[in-house]
């Protein structure tokens, strides 16, 4: 009856969606997890792993909408915070919160079956952690089901510990002896939360806790390992670093892996609630950090002092810590009890391939490969050499890499002293001295043979030896003017094939224009250019065409007339290259470069600001210089108007003041005189009355 019982919760947990609570699901391992508990279903890691391998894509991350219906199915929906306000809806969580308030937070979280908390990534986390379950502990009584809280910690709680026994090192740590954990001192805060959530997990019924110590995490588009990745890929130094004497042991585990065992947690509910989640291996620093090179790097590694790895930017405190800790731990529990299909079981070394191709995959870091083709003068190595900045890649110019080639070989022969590593592989050592001793005699025979020209054989062989260097692998590459013929185009893969062209007489003229300086050297003085171009004509007449390759292989070349452009820089025509073949597949700019870049943008901006403001000041002082000049000409005008008005009524006042001092003033003096004399009460009246009686006229 027991068992019956049992087996009901599990049931209902099949058929139900489960909520999950995630907290910053847009950084690396919280989103890992969240993506792959959206596309499980509910209770499906209680059936055996062998049911699970017959569908191999269940477990790989859906498109949204596949997500949607597996909703419908028993899916987990995923919801939780976000550590950037600014970030977008992610496809795989049905919810996301941004700034959201203690208050609100809890209420979410009451809504939730599972609650996951991861601490690894971000200590500032912790305390967050500690808030949450202590506030979900104290509503327990608002609970309508049982609820499970899981606390994602790191295995650096565990970095100090004693070992089990002093004589053998070697014995690894498992989930029993958690008790005996003494953490790393950075660590002191994740372990109190550690403490914490495992104390309230006492009323398992109602709300079960779980602790789980995760190891250095890789995988998909980065981790911790993500910055040796990088230093790789792009090739820029000789050697990677090794801190230390890279001699210990760091416990790992994929990041599926751990999302997992966080699976299987939900679905078993173990009674046992501490866990550790590593892989199997024992991998020290130095495999790590060497097949890393070995796989899409250098080749090489370098021990530098510990001290170095703070100069790197990219690693933070934690991940020095991670990288530097010496503990060997064994998932004991999880091995025995949990069903989880393992991407890496056996640990990283053992599955770089498939672990550096997701992360080319995760990072869309995929090498673009081309090669630009057409007559002497149209352009090609100048087109190649804008569009090898804009995409990153290798500029492959056929004379530099052949001198590369023949100088390498010429280092081979000479070398006599050996380092250490090369002591254990003498013979081989040996044997390949003494191919490069033959081929490079067999070059020199060919190159005096064909007048300095080397046969198309060693050509392709020296090609074919750099496209699988690791940079072009990486990368990718821009072959500069080959292949030339059909035969050449055989070996050969690209991508992209950009075929350039103009009319002869635009070639002649741009080679004519070219200034003495450039011409001096090349191939554009006038017998030698007439003659390539005369050559290349030939071999593009033939049926065999290096363009009729491509086309059977379904490689259709991009053509582009640059005679029709007019633009001696090819602006245009690279604009419709870039356009072509897309956006870049790389990592884009550095921090510096973005500075610089910014900096430039904003000299820009400042130097047309102050143009415009120049400009406006200047046209300002010509408008104030122009009203000043309108108002001193209006001024001299109304002066000569005022002046031809003064003279006018002056004109016409003189017979009218004549009329007046002959006829008006001595009758009106005299009367005024007479006024005097006789001083009448109304004066007026009085001098009105004599100048009409005096009157001269009517007189």
């Amino acid at each position: 009856m027991a068992e019956d019982k049992e087996a009901a919760p599990r049931t209902e947990k099949v058929l139900r969606i489960q909520r999950v609570f995630i907290n910053l699901l847009d950084t690396y391992s919280s989103g890992n997890i969240g993506k792959f508990l959206a596309s499980s279903v509910v209770g499906a890691s209680l059936e055996e792993v062998a049911e699970e391998e017959e569908d191999e894509d269940e477990n790989k991350p859906p498109a949204p909408e596949a997500t949607l219906a597996r909703q419908k199915e028993g899916t987990f929906q995923i919801v939780g915070t976000l550590s950037k306000p600014e970030n977008i809806q992610l496809d795989f969580a049905t919810e996301t919160y941004k700034n959201i308030s203690r208050g609100d937070l809890l209420m979410r979280l009451l809504e939730c079956d599972t609650i996951i908390y991861n601490i690894t990534e971000s200590p500032q986390q912790v305390e967050e952690a500690i808030w949450a379950v202590t506030a979900l502990n104290e509503e327990i009584s608002r609970f309508g089901k049982r609820k499970v809280f899981i606390l994602l910690s790191t295995v650096m709680t565990w970095a100090r510990s004693k070992p089990l026994d002093p004589e053998d090192s070697e014995i690894p740590f498992t989930e029993e002896d958690y008790r005996r954990r003494k953490n790393h001192p950075n660590f002191l805060d994740h372990i109190n939360a550690e403490k914490t959530v495992l104390k309230f997990g006492k009323n398992t019924k109602m709300f079960a806790t779980y602790v789980v110590a995760a190891g250095l995490q890789y995988g998909m588009e980065g981790g911790i390992l993500h910055t040796f990745f990088k230093l790789a890929w792009l090739g820029e130094v000789p050697a990677l670093p090794v801190f230390g004497d890279g001699t210990n042991v760091i416990p790992t585990i994929h990041v599926l892996d751990l999302a997992g065992v966080m699976q299987n947690i939900i679905d078993h509910v173990p009674k046992h609630h501490y866990l550790v989640a590593v892989d199997e291996s024992a991998h020290t620093l130095e495999d790590l950090v060497k097949f890393i090179s070995r796989s899409t790097g250098p080749g090489k590694i370098q021990k530098v002092p510990k001290e170095n790895a703070f100069l790197i930017k990219e690693l933070t405190q934690d991940s020095i810590d991670h990288l530097l800790v010496n503990l060997r731990m064994e998932a004991l529990f999880v091995k025995e009890n949990f069903n989880i299909r393992w991407v890496a079981q056996t640990g990283f070394v053992e599955n770089i391939n498939n672990i550096l191709k997701e992360y080319k995959q995760s990072r869309g870091l995929l090498p673009i490969k081309i090669c630009i083709l057409g007559p002497p003068a149209v352009g090609k190595s100048s087109i190649a050499e804008e569009l090898s900045k804009h995409y990153r890649l290798h500029h492959i110019k056929m004379k530099d890499m052949i001198a590369e080639a023949i100088t390498k070989l010429e280092a081979i022969v000479a070398l006599k002293e050996r380092s250490e590593e090369e002591e254990d592989e003498e013979e081989e050592e040996e044997e390949n001295v003494e191919d490069a001793q033959e081929l490079l005699d067999a070059i020199k025979d060919s190159m005096e043979q064909n007048a300095g020209k080397l046969e198309d054989q060693y050509v392709i062989r020296f090609v074919k030896e750099k496209l699988k260097s690791m940079p072009c692998r990486n990368q990718g590459y821009i072959l500069d003017g080959f292949p030339k013929t059909y035969d050449q185009a055989k070996d050969l893969f690209n991508q992209f094939v950009c075929g350039l062209d103009a009319s002869d007489e635009f070639l002649k003229d741009r080679v004519i224009n070219l200034p003495e300086s450039i011409v001096a050297g090349t191939h554009y003085t006038q017998d030698r250019f007439l003659r390539a171009l005369s050559n290349y004509r030939g071999i593009n007449t033939e049926d065999e065409t290096v363009y009729n390759y491509f086309d059977e292989i379904e490689i259709h070349p991009i053509y582009i007339d640059v005679g029709k452009f007019e633009d001696a820089q090819n602006r245009l025509a690279i604009k419709q290259l870039i356009r072509e073949i897309g956006e870049p597949r790389n990592y884009g700019l550095t921090d510096e470069e973005k500075a610089e870049l910014q900096q430039k943008a904003a000299e820009v901006r400042l130097a047309k600001e102050a143009a415009e403001e120049a400009e406006r000041e200047q046209k300002e002082a010509a408008e104030t210089a122009e009203r000043m000049a309108c108002w001193e000409e209006w001024n001299k005008q109304l002066e000569e108007v005022k002046r031809e008005e003064r003279e006018l009524l002056e004109a016409r006042s003189t017979p009218l003041r004549n009329y007046l001092i002959t006829h008006v003033m001595p009758t009106l003096v005299q009367g005024l005189n007479e006024c005097c004399k006789v001083r009448p009460d109304d004066p007026v009246d009085f001098l009105a009355e004599y100048l009409f009686k005096n009157n001269p006229e009517t007189q």
